[in-house]
């Protein structure tokens, strides 16, 4: 195969296909995307470092696919960390992404989503609880807004607070820093009991229900992003048309937004030069030890939602 023509360098990473687009139907050229990601570079890279990486990415002429070992040709300055993968029976060599020119290299593999893991390489826990709001299909963004006020709510009847951002579709992302780190478990078991709490406030507007069907409409409270789960990165493109991006939002500009306006072409111009993923931050507060009492008595959603399909199947058979 022919070696693709060489359009430009950046930090000593070679572009090529700038003018193509990343993939068909995305309304964005390979030269916008990568200039999104050399704009927020410096602001995105913290939440990328020392993080086993996946990426959402796209070659010419077919739809984006997920990836988590490093490709094969890739520089031998990018850091991999090798973790056993249970589910496949096999090593995954992840990526680190920690710099510039990673960033770039990516971007020119038309790399477009960056799902780094919650937990940093070597950490004894948890320094944050996430929760991921993720509406129906057909969903409005004000019930996700409405869903969110309510874990804030919640969160502040604890002496909590979280910072939000969009998730690059129709969701939102909710991280609440905390002052000591929590274990695995007892950081699912916090935000499952989060989540419930916010669930009560509301339950016309949001639901704990994992079971897809049992929803009715509802915003979903993901109780599960915790441990070695992964979440989109702020600033992070996603695969859809135009290319929306994860952004960092105030509480009080959520009625306002709209997320599809913020996408590669329009991000890095309302950042400027602010930072508004650390400076909207709340400080660090301790997690009070009665959320993770309820955490533990509730059921792990997984394992519920499992059990209760196997019942409803046979009870299917037998009816």
């Amino acid at each position: 195969m022919a070696r693709r023509q060489v359009q430009e360098v950046r930090d000593g990473v070679e572009l090529t296909s700038l003018d193509d687009p990343v993939f068909d139907g995305a309304g964005v050229t390979k030269r916008e995307l990568l200039d999104h990601l050399d704009a927020v570079a410096e602001r995105m890279l913290p939440a990328l470092a020392d993080r086993p990486l996946s990426v959402v990415r796209a070659r010419p002429g077919q739809r984006p696919f997920m990836q988590k070992n490093l490709p094969r040709g890739a520089p031998d300055w990018i850091p991999t960390l090798p973790v056993w993968a249970e589910s496949s029976q096999r090593t995954v060599h992840y990526p680190v992404c920690a710099d510039r020119r990673t960033l770039l290299w990516f971007g020119n593999q038309r790399a477009i989503e960056f799902h780094p893991t919650l937990l940093r390489t070597g950490a004894t826990g948890a320094d944050e609880l996430v929760i991921d709001l993720d509406p129906p299909p057909d969903g409005a963004f004000a019930a996700v807004v409405a869903a969110a006020r309510l874990v804030r709510a919640a969160l502040h009847e604890l002496g909590l607070d979280a910072v939000v951002k969009t998730s690059g579709a129709k969701g939102l992302h909710l991280v609440v820093p905390l002052s000591a780190p929590l274990g695995v478990d007892d950081a699912f078991a916090a935000t499952r009991a989060l989540c419930a709490r916010a669930e009560a406030r509301g339950p016309d507007v949001a639901t704990t229900a994992f079971i897809r069907d049992d929803r009715g409409g509802r915003v979903f409270l993901d109780p599960t992003r915790a441990g070695w789960a992964t979440l989109v990165a702020v600033h992070s493109p996603r695969a859809r048309p135009g290319l929306p991006v994860s952004f960092p939002v105030p509480w009080d500009a959520l009625d306002d937004l709209s997320p599809a306006d913020v996408t590669v072409r329009t991000a890095a111009g309302l950042l400027g030069d602010t930072d508004p993923w650390r400076t909207l931050r709340p400080a660090p507060a301790p997690l009070p030890e009665v959320l993770l009492d309820e955490g533990r008595a509730i059921p792990v959603p997984r394992v519920q939602a499992m059990h209760e399909g196997k019942r409803r199947k046979r009870a299917r058979e037998q009816g």
